[in-house]
């Protein structure tokens, strides 16, 4: 009986051994696999605010009606207006010969032109420039700039493009890190105003060709370096970042906090883009020359930009959503509540239609019995909804989740059970 006790003590000693060495092998396991995880979840959230920029790029420099519909806008802003008409206006001051305005002029158009001017006395120059603004204000005005600016835009639509490339040519050049737009078509504008008006003296200004400063960047070429890497990745980068932290959630041991941790990390990088273009528009207009209105750079910075900040909202707007979406459904305590109430708001109501006498019919039992396979057929629809939107926002994110969370209130509802004696309820 001794020998016996002492091999049943030394049996236990050994299960006891070997199932401390399984306990110290599963953890480093684990851990190496946690830590695999968290590096590809990590590294796919870093990658996030890039591969919105990078997605940015290829779509509004590879589509012209992008570009076109990106930069459109520009002409009817009023900074912009301002600053156009105050650049032709100087150019073409800079060509008119003031002293030649009445003694070359025919004695027939003198009175003509002095109406038009006013009494001009000693500030004939100040009253001139106040003439010409006016007309080029009247010709950035007219539908006539809007039709310049879009068609110049459409033509050489990689216009950025060749500014962060280097090559130039075309309407919109870069010369000394400065992207411009020749203002030239509006200046020969001016000019017909100008004789139509009386001085005809402006006829004999010879074509000039004046630039307007579109984007001003002392280092462009450095720019110029990451702006192609962005271009050349394209789409690729967003989809690497995606699948990068798709595998950092498969490889989790706990797969829905991963997804609520990677949900709420992309979103929050994406943040800091967002942040960091309007900290960026900042020290961009800071560092303006004196000569380039703060305004239209301003608005040319907005504009081209617009795009890549809805790119960010949608990005939070969805990492927020499935975040949300992950919580709801996991099986913590305030989840649970979470659902519960919602179960609860909803047999109430179908509590209130039973008693006043609304059926189902044969739809209830039918939802009771396919209710899973709706509820995934729902959710793929708002899925395909959202990829085949041609450029969603936030507002379509949200919107999306909302009509989803509807539908499947609806799903709940028919699925509920039924009261079974509605009549006897008070």
């Amino acid at each position: 009986m001794t020998q016996s006790a002492d091999e049943g003590d030394e049996l236990q000693r050994l299960r006891a051994r070997v199932a401390q060495l399984e306990s110290q092998r599963r953890p480093r396991k684990h851990r190496a696999r946690s830590l695999l995880a968290t590096l590809l979840v990590i590294l796919g959230c870093v990658l996030a605010p890039l591969s919105v920029v990078a997605a940015w790029t290829a779509d509004v420099i590879g589509d012209t009606d992008r570009y076109v519909k990106t930069v459109e806008p520009l002409a009817s802003d009023p900074d912009i207006q301002d600053a156009a008409a105050r650049r032709v206006t100087d150019a073409v001051m800079t060509h008119l010969d003031l002293t030649a305005l009445l003694s070359g002029a025919a004695p027939a158009e003198r009175p003509r032109l002095e109406k038009v001017l006013g009494k001009l006395g000693d500030s004939i120059e100040d009253a001139v420039r106040s003439f010409v603004h006016d007309k080029a204000q009247a010709v950035i005005a007219s539908d006539a700039f809007h039709g310049i600016w879009t068609d110049a835009n459409r033509r050489v639509h990689s216009a950025v493009d060749k500014a962060l490339t280097g090559s130039g040519g075309g309407a919109v050049k870069i010369d000394e890190d400065t992207v411009t737009l020749d203002l030239a078509p509006v200046v020969e504008r001016v000019k017909e105003r100008l004789v139509d008006d009386g001085m005809t003296v402006a006829a004999k200004i010879p074509q000039v060709h004046t630039n307007f400063t579109l984007v001003k960047a002392d280092d462009i070429g450095q720019v110029r370096t990451y702006f192609r890497l962005l271009q050349l990745a394209g789409t690729w980068l967003p989809v690497l970042a995606m699948a990068l932290v798709a595998a950092g959630v498969l490889l989790a041991g706990r797969r829905r906090r991963a997804l609520i941790a990677a949900a709420i990390g992309f979103a929050l990088a994406t943040a800091l883009l967002g942040i960091g273009l309007t900290v960026a528009r900042v020290i961009y207009l800071d560092a303006l020359p004196a000569g380039i209105s703060q305004a239209a750079a301003g608005s040319v910075y907005d504009t081209l930009t617009r795009f890549l900040r809805r790119a960010v909202r949608v990005v939070v707007a969805l990492g927020a959503v499935l975040a949300l979406a992950a919580w709801l459904t996991g099986p913590g305590r305030r989840a649970t509540l979470v659902r519960r109430l919602w179960t609860s708001c909803i047999e109430a109501v179908r509590g209130v239609a039973d008693r006043a006498g609304l059926r189902t019919g044969p739809v209830g039992p039918f939802v009771r019995r396919y209710r899973e396979w709706i509820v995934w057929a729902l959710v793929a629809a708002a899925v395909l909804a959202y990829l085949l939107w041609s450029y969603p926002t936030g507002w379509v994110v949200v919107g999306l989740a909302l009509a989803l969370l509807f539908a499947l209130a609806v799903v709940e509802f028919l699925a509920a059970e039924p009261s079974e004696d509605p009549a006897s309820v008070p």
